[in-house]
């Protein structure tokens, strides 16, 4: 019995600790409100500080939250390295299909037939993807100021060379494809490596990283067949 009423008596001068312990935090809590309130006035608070890595061999930056929200939404808007990137590479795709659409008939080797088949099935999406890209940020999917034959696009067969492609036929047909689709893939990988260094949207960027992935992969297999 006595422990016990022992322990009742701990638990409550407990209990009354804690209640002076609160009203008094409260106190002081209120103290400092009313006292920011009126240094404060009118001032919106800064908000937690937020590390914001820099750029390649640039330091981090220390940043409130609004101003890297701030950061952070004008970094990633294109500019005109993202929309000429796209609209170029689009075209630069489409010739890729032109090329691989032969292979089909006119190719004597299964592993050309193969490899021209698997781009195909890489390069049509990406097409679409970088239509939608530029329609959802307002830009036309025709390059600007490119030559009659886009010799200005890095890798591009010429009109003569693409009827020669048509032309030809069995292995003559695949010494030519594989030569003409190297010189094609190492214009691409150019022009997304370019990017990379001009480019500011990061949707254009992974793309581009992903050319360089693919298509220097793609060289090295068809190097392998020559």
């Amino acid at each position: 019995m006595f422990f016990r009423r022992m322990s009742s008596l701990r638990t409550a001068v407990v209990a009354v600790s804690l209640t002076m312990a609160v009203v008094a935090l409260g106190g002081c809590d209120s103290g400092s409100s009313d006292e920011g309130s009126a240094k404060g006035a009118g001032k919106p608070s800064a908000g937690p500080s937020v590390i914001a890595p820099g750029k390649p061999g640039e330091a981090a930056e220390t940043l409130s939250a609004a101003d890297a929200a701030k950061k952070n939404g004008s970094d990633d808007a294109p500019n005109s390295a993202d929309f000429t990137y796209v609209q170029m590479m689009i075209t630069h795709h489409e010739q890729a299909l032109e090329m691989t659409a032969l292979a089909p008939t006119r190719a004597a080797s299964s592993q050309v037939k193969g490899l021209a088949s698997r781009i195909a099935a890489g390069q049509a999406p990406e097409i679409n993807a970088m239509k939608g890209w530029l329609k959802t940020n307002g830009g036309s999917d025709q390059p600007q100021d490119q030559g009659h034959d886009h010799a200005a696009m890095p890798g591009m067969a010429t009109q003569a060379q693409m009827k020669e492609l048509r032309a030809a036929k069995g292995k003559e047909f695949d010494e030519l494809f594989l030569k003409l689709m190297i010189t094609h893939h190492d214009g691409a990988v150019a022009m997304a490596t370019d990017l990379l260094a001009q480019g500011n949207n990061i949707q254009i960027e992974e793309m581009a990283n992903d050319v360089i992935a693919q298509q220097t992969s793609e060289i090295n297999r068809m190097r392998e067949l020559i």
